[in-house]
């Protein structure tokens, strides 16, 4: 199975991201192809002094084989040690 990863990052500033990527992945020997359509946001933030990213994405399954999900949604927090306190 070979998996390649597409990602661009449409507007970027210091808290909010917006982000759009997809990636295909494609069985050879059963002929089937997977391909996720991924949209989601994030924020920087502190949660008690500590600086956080809260994201939340959607899936939206361009194609997959039978059987497989039509959509799918991941929530990330993700804490942040930055060497210096940007905010």
């Amino acid at each position: 199975m070979t998996t390649t990863p597409i990602s661009h990052t449409i507007l970027a500033t210091l808290v909010t991201t917006f982000t759009v990527s997809s990636e295909s992945s494609n069985d050879w020997q059963g002929r089937q192809w997977t391909i996720p359509f991924n949209a989601g946001v994030s924020q920087l933030l502190k949660l008690g002094g500590q600086p956080v990213s809260i994201g939340l994405m959607g899936t939206r399954y361009v194609a997959a084989p039978a059987g497989a999900p039509d959509w799918g949604i991941r929530l990330a927090f993700t804490f942040q040690f930055p060497k210096s306190q940007p905010f």
